[in-house]
C-alpha cells in the first residue's frame, strides 16, 4: 500500500511519482466503493498514460455520465478518440468546444490543447460540409442558398438567429434574415427611381433645407446600453420623410419623386407607428452595434444611394455590401449591425413594408393592437 490517506490521495501521490500502474490500481479500487466524476477522470488519464486508450475511453464516458457538459472531460474524450483514429473524433472536438462561451479566457496550459481541438473541429466541419454539399440535387438558386445554409447550420459554421422584437411578436411569421425579392413586386420599379431619389437628396442637402436629427434619441433614463455611444450622436443621423406615420413636411416637400416612389410600395399604416421613410446617414468611421427592432409585423427595405468602400451590413449570419440602386428587404427583429469603415458618408433610403405573410385580417389586428398601444417604431420610445 502506498502510504496513509484515502485511496484517491494515495493514487495522486503515486501518479506524481510516475508510478502510473500503481495509481491506476488504487483508483480502480476506490471506484469499487463509490462513483465519482473526479475518480473516473483520473482513472481515464492513468489508463491513457499506460497506452490503454479503450480503457481510458470507457472511464471518461463514465465520468461524462455524471457530468455530461464538463469541458475538460469532453476534450479528453475527443483526444482519446483521435488517438484511436475514430471517425467521430472531429465531432467530439466540436462538442467540447461548444462548451466554451464566446470571449472565455483560456488558461495558458490549456491553450495548445484548445488550439488543436479547433484545428481538428474545423477539419471535420469542412469535410462534413463538403460531403453534404456533394449530395445536393440540382435546383434553382434560391433553394440552393437555403440548402447551403441548412448544411452550414448543421456543421455549426453558422447558426439560426431568431426574431427578437423588443415589443411586438406576431406568431407564425417566417424567420428570414433577408427576404426573397420576388415577394415584393414593386422593388424593381423602386430601384429604377434611384437616380431621381439621389438627386432630390443632393438638392435637399445642398439647400441646407433638411431637418437632420440623430437617428437614436432615447432619454438618458431609458436602459438602452447598446445605444450609449450613438444616443443623440450625429454620427448616425436621419432625414425623416415619414416618421411614425406623420409626414415631416420640412423634408418631404423637397422630395416629390421620392414620395411618389415610396407610395407605390406596400407600407404599413399603423396609427402613431408607421409608415416610416428616411434618408439614413452614417458618418465615416462609425459602427452601428448589433441590435433588434420593435416588431416583427414590419420588414425594412434599404435602397442604397451613396456607398463608399469598406461599408457593410449583417443580419444574423448573413453579411452584405450595399450596392447603389440595389434594394433589399430584411427582418430587423433578427440581430443586425452596420458599419462604415471609410472616410466618406454613407447614405441609404430606408422604408418599412408589410411582411407578405401577413394577410388582410392579420394586418387589421396588427394595426388595431399596435395603434392602441401608443408604441412608436422610430425615434423616442
Amino acid at each position: 500500500m502506498a502510504g496513509p490517506g484515502t485511496l484517491e490521495e494515495q493514487a495522486d501521490r503515486a501518479a506524481a511519482a510516475g508510478q502510473y500502474a500503481t495509481a491506476r490500481s488504487l483508483l480502480e479500487q476506490a471506484l469499487g466503493t463509490a462513483e465519482s466524476f473526479a475518480l473516473w477522470t483520473k482513472l481515464s488519464a492513468m489508463r491513457k498514460t499506460s497506452g490503454d486508450l479503450s480503457g481510458a475511453l470507457e472511464a471518461v464516458d463514465r465520468a461524462l455520465a455524471l457530468s455530461p457538459l464538463d469541458f475538460s472531460a469532453l476534450l479528453s474524450r475527443a483526444v482519446i478518440l483521435d488517438g484511436l483514429q475514430d471517425p467521430n473524433s472531429g465531432e467530439a472536438f466540436s462538442q467540447a468546444l461548444s462548451q466554451i462561451s464566446s470571449g472565455t479566457d483560456i488558461p495558458g496550459p490549456m491553450k495548445p490543447a484548445v488550439a488543436y481541438a479547433r484545428k481538428r473541429s474545423d477539419e471535420h466541419r469542412r469535410a462534413l460540409e463538403q460531403r453534404l454539399l456533394d449530395v445536393l440535387p440540382e435546383t434553382e438558386n434560391s433553394v440552393r442558398a437555403r440548402a447551403e445554409r441548412f448544411i452550414s447550420n448543421r456543421t455549426r459554421r453558422t447558426r439560426h438567429y431568431h426574431q427578437e422584437p423588443s415589443d411586438f411578436h406576431y406568431p407564425g411569421l417566417p424567420e428570414a434574415e433577408f427576404h426573397d425579392r420576388d415577394l415584393f413586386p414593386g422593388l424593381a420599379e423602386f430601384e429604377q427611381a434611384t437616380a431621381d431619389i439621389r438627386a432630390e437628396f443632393d438638392a435637399l442637402i445642398a439647400a441646407e433645407a433638411a431637418e437632420m436629427v440623430p437617428y437614436i434619441q432615447y432619454p438618458d433614463r431609458v436602459p438602452m446600453r447598446q445605444w450609449k455611444e450613438l444616443n443623440h450622436n450625429r454620427s448616425w443621423t436621419a432625414i425623416h420623410l415619414f416618421q411614425n406615420g406623420r409626414v415631416i413636411e420640412t423634408n418631404a416637400r423637397h422630395c416629390p419623386k421620392t414620395l411618389a416612389s415610396i407610395a407605390r410600395m406596400d407600407q404599413p399604416h399603423v396609427a402613431g407607428a408607421s409608415p416610416n421613410a428616411m434618408f439614413s446617414l452614417l458618418a465615416p468611421r462609425t459602427r452601428i452595434p448589433p441590435h433588434t427592432g420593435v416588431a416583427n409585423t414590419r420588414l425594412v427595405c434599404h435602397l442604397p444611394l451613396i456607398v463608399p468602400p469598406n461599408c457593410g451590413f449583417r443580419v444574423g449570419e448573413t453579411k452584405r455590401e450595399w450596392k447603389v440602386g440595389e434594394a433589399f428587404v430584411f427582418d430587423d427583429t433578427i440581430e443586425h449591425e452596420a458599419w462604415n469603415d471609410s472616410d466618406e458618408l454613407r447614405v441609404v433610403l430606408i422604408i418599412d413594408l408589410w411582411p407578405p405573410a401577413l394577410g388582410p385580417a392579420d394586418r387589421e389586428v396588427v394595426s388595431a393592437v399596435i395603434g392602441a398601444s401608443g408604441a412608436t417604431f422610430v425615434g423616442n420610445p
